[in-house]
């Protein structure tokens, strides 16, 4: 049986590859979904890549995942400094959560050291650029593969 994985990306990721590439790289979300679904075919997994600008729908995708998903990968953007909301949904859920930065966030400005996520996440990957997308697939695979 395939399990899906929802990749959850927070404000300000539909503009990856156009918005300081400098800091988060040319790649699009295109990219991060293909390279994705090349890791997820390996293990049996589906990816369901989504994206939103606004808090409370990706509070609704994590309350979606509760009922179809076998995990979570979420790079919430700025969302991961500021979002109780975020984190209260993340830990209704109980499957594998891992957060993602294309950027090495600790090597940035002091606010954005903290993350509310990396309280409910099993894993945070941070500054391996996209690659860290495929790297949470490849741990949620070798969590969840049948």
């Amino acid at each position: 049986m395939t399990k899906t994985i929802f990749i959850l990306n927070g404000p300000n990721l539909n503009l990856l590859g156009k918005r300081q590439p400098d800091i988060y790289g040319h790649e699009t979300l295109d990219d991060v979904e293909a390279a994705c679904a090349r890791v997820g075919d390996a293990f049996q997994l589906e990816v369901r890549l989504l994206q939103s600008n606004h808090e409370g729908q990706i509070v609704d995708w994590i309350h979606e995942a509760r009922e179809v998903a076998g995990g979570i990968i979420i790079n919430p953007g700025a969302l991961t400094h500021t979002s109780v909301a975020v984190l209260d949904a993340l830990n209704t859920f109980d499957g594998p959560v891992f957060e993602v930065h294309i950027s090495q966030i600790h090597k940035r400005e002091a606010f954005r050291h903290h993350s509310f996520v990396s309280h409910r996440a099993d894993g945070v990957m941070a500054g391996f650029g996209i690659e860290g997308y495929a790297l949470a697939m490849r741990r949620m695979g070798s969590l969840l593969a049948p």
